[in-house]
C-alpha cells in the first residue's frame, strides 16, 4: 500500500509539472495596420520558452493589396536579403524559399479582421532576433519589431 502512494505522489507531482509548463506559456498579441507598422515591436523572452505570437490585421483593404505577417528571423541572417527576396515570392505566401534556414517563427498572411498565430519555442542562443512583415514593401516602410532573448 505505502508503495502505491509514493507512486501516486509521483505521478501526481509530474502531473502538476506538465499542467504547470503548458500553463507557462505565453500570448504576445500584436496588430498590424494600414500604416504598415505593428502596435507591439519588442518582445522579451528566456532562451526555451514557448510563445504564441498571435498577429490581427485592422484594414478596410482588400487582402491581395494590404495583408500582414510575422516573421521572426534567426539573429544572423541578412534581414535586407530575406525581405526582398520574400516580396517576390508570392506563391509562397510572401516566404522566401531560399531563406528558410533563417527563419525562426512565421505567420501566414492575415487580411483585414483576420487572426493567424504561431506557437514555438524561443532558440536557446541569447541575442536580438528580428521580427518584420514580409508582404512587398512593409519591412521597407519600417514593420519590424525585435525579440530579445535573454535569461531572466
Amino acid at each position: 500500500m505505502k508503495t502505491l502512494t509514493k507512486i501516486t505522489v509521483i505521478l501526481a507531482v509530474l502531473f502538476t509539472g506538465v499542467i504547470s509548463s503548458a500553463m507557462a506559456q505565453r500570448t504576445i498579441e500584436i496588430i498590424g495596420t494600414d500604416n504598415m507598422k505593428f502596435d507591439v515591436t519588442t518582445i522579451e523572452a528566456t532562451p526555451g520558452e514557448e510563445i504564441t505570437i498571435k498577429l490581427t490585421t485592422k484594414s478596410q483593404i482588400p487582402k491581395q493589396a494590404m495583408a500582414h505577417n510575422v516573421v521572426v528571423l534567426d539573429k544572423d541572417a541578412d534581414v535586407d536579403a530575406f525581405a526582398n527576396a520574400s516580396a517576390r515570392a508570392r506563391d509562397n505566401e510572401y516566404l522566401a524559399p531560399d531563406y528558410e534556414d533563417d527563419i525562426v517563427a512565421a505567420t501566414g498572411l492575415a487580411g483585414g479582421g483576420e487572426t493567424v498565430e504561431v506557437t514555438f519555442t524561443v532558440p536557446e542562443e541569447e541575442g536580438d532576433y528580428e521580427y518584420i512583415c514580409s508582404f512587398p514593401g512593409h519591412y521597407a516602410a519600417g514593420m519590424t519589431g525585435v525579440l530579445t532573448v535573454k535569461e531572466e
